[in-house]
């Protein structure tokens, strides 16, 4: 139907109606006995001590708390699952224009649903039986809801479920879920319902972070399914569109790490990234950290991802190609003289782009880019950790060796074939204008025996 306003919020009609019965429920539950001197009593308990309260209301959360699932509960519990659900789907369809008249039956499905996360308390035991159960086609099918709430809830469920834990053992059980899950066509379903969800909304905001996190568990428990993901789904499509979107948040953050996972060490995916157009679209959202730093730690590990997917699609050669058409050497350059946090990405990036990419040397040279290179390699130029970074990586030994490694890249291109190339000469140039010990010790390294 239309859509129901609340507040600043607007949601679709079901699903606000649903939330709105809740609330209701609840003020109604808080209003009983207010005729009867509730009012009295609650002036009189903000008298009582602290202390007292809060002995209650340890009191009050133990006797509230949930029941651990065992094997014979959840069997019940599923079959309550099964019931309601196909129960909503039958009043859906006799009551399709009276959404009143199923409200009841989905506040209920949905709090099943949310019981069902109990089995995370005792996976080794608890898995197998959801497993083998046709909740798990159930709830594969309700991410498709009509319902968005209840859409929202199954990806809330299967972030937690899929969330294997190495100190309690529950990796297998976790793989396990996922192959149940992708064998009921779940991974599909969360793609297509994740491009349908409005981040403008809080809760929906929410629900692409649980999806993300469904398929970030996905890749870590079973990385055989990278190349199958972007082959059956329109997932490659929706990440790149998300990254380009301006404001920075942590989804943003999350789209750029999936993005990375998913083309590391995977052909395939390189490719469809490519042929996607991805590599300009990247470059387009390093752009624009050219005179800037990341403005938190969140924006600069979207950056380091960002460069951390580049290197990785540069390992092809159509890839390398279309880098350099697309100006990537120039942004590298760009970046390596704006002297910011993006430094050491665009070195790195220079080092794999370069790789048996004659294009990519001579732009290199071309872009006036060997006087940022050499003061780097001298030591006149340095490139430091990034902000907040706490690992104990050495860059400046990483700097290094990837100044040595570009340096190798000019010497072979510039030196194959019958001719001694551009990129050659000026590097030797270089070098002759150099005064001191660094000769020597490139000379040592191995950098210029490359050439012969």
């Amino acid at each position: 139907g239309g859509t129901t306003k609340i507040g600043k919020e607007t949601r679709k009609g079901t699903g606000t109606e649903i939330r709105v019965k809740i609330e209701a429920r609840n003020v109604t539950e808080n209003m009983v006995g207010t005729e009867t001197g509730t009012g009295i009593q609650s002036a009189a308990k903000q008298r009582q001590d602290p202390e007292q309260l809060l002995r209650e209301a340890e009191q009050q959360a133990e006797a509230n708390e949930v029941q651990l699932l065992d094997e014979r509960s959840l069997r019940k519990m599923l079959n309550a699952f099964e019931k309601k659900a196909k129960e909503n789907l039958e009043l859906r369809m006799k009551y399709a224009d009276e959404p009143m008249k199923f409200i009841d039956n989905e506040v209920d499905l949905m709090s099943l649903i949310r019981g069902i996360a109990q089995v995370a308390a005792d996976p080794n035991t608890l898995y197998p039986l959801l497993i083998d159960s046709p909740a798990v086609t159930t709830l594969a099918g309700l991410l498709s809801h009509d319902n968005t709430d209840i859409a929202m809830e199954v990806m809330d469920l299967l972030q937690e479920l899929t969330d294997a834990d190495e100190e309690e053992d529950n990796e297998e059980v976790a793989g396990m879920l996922v192959d149940a899950l992708t064998d009921a066509n779940a991974l599909e379903l969360l793609v297509e319902r994740l491009s349908k969800l409005n981040e403008s909304v809080d809760e929906e905001a929410n629900a692409v972070n649980h999806a993300l996190a469904v398929l970030e568990h996905t890749l870590e428990l079973r990385p055989n399914m990278a190349e199958p993901l972007l082959e059956r789904t329109k997932l490659l499509k929706w990440l790149l569109q998300r990254i380009r979107v301006r404001a920075s948040d942590s989804n943003k953050q999350y789209v750029s790490e999936v993005l990375s996972i998913l083309m590391q060490g995977h052909e395939a995916n390189q490719k469809r990234l490519n042929e996607a157009n991805g590599i300009d679209t990247l470059l387009v959202c390093l752009a624009g950290f050219k005179n800037r730093d990341p403005a938190d730690a969140e924006e600069q590990e979207f950056m380091e991802n960002l460069f951390d997917t580049l290197c990785s699609c540069l390992l092809l050669p159509a890839n390398r190609a279309a880098f350099v058409e697309c100006e990537g050497v120039e942004l590298m350059h760009l970046l390596l003289k704006g002297k910011k946090s993006s430094r050491y990405g665009a070195i790195k990036t220079m080092d794999f782009a370069t790789t048996r990419s004659p294009s990519a040397c001579d732009r290199l040279v071309e872009a006036g880019a060997l006087a940022q290179l050499f003061a780097i390699f001298m030591g006149r130029s340095k490139i430091k950790n990034s902000k907040g970074d706490k690992t104990d990586r050495d860059v400046a030994k990483e700097v290094e060796e990837r100044c040595v490694s570009i340096i190798s890249n000019l010497f072979q291109v510039g030196s194959s074939g019958d001719c001694v190339g551009l990129s050659h000469v000026l590097c030797i140039n270089m070098f002759t204008q150099a005064h001191g010990g660094p000769i020597a010790w490139v000379y040592s390294s191995g950098v210029c025996g490359a050439a012969a």
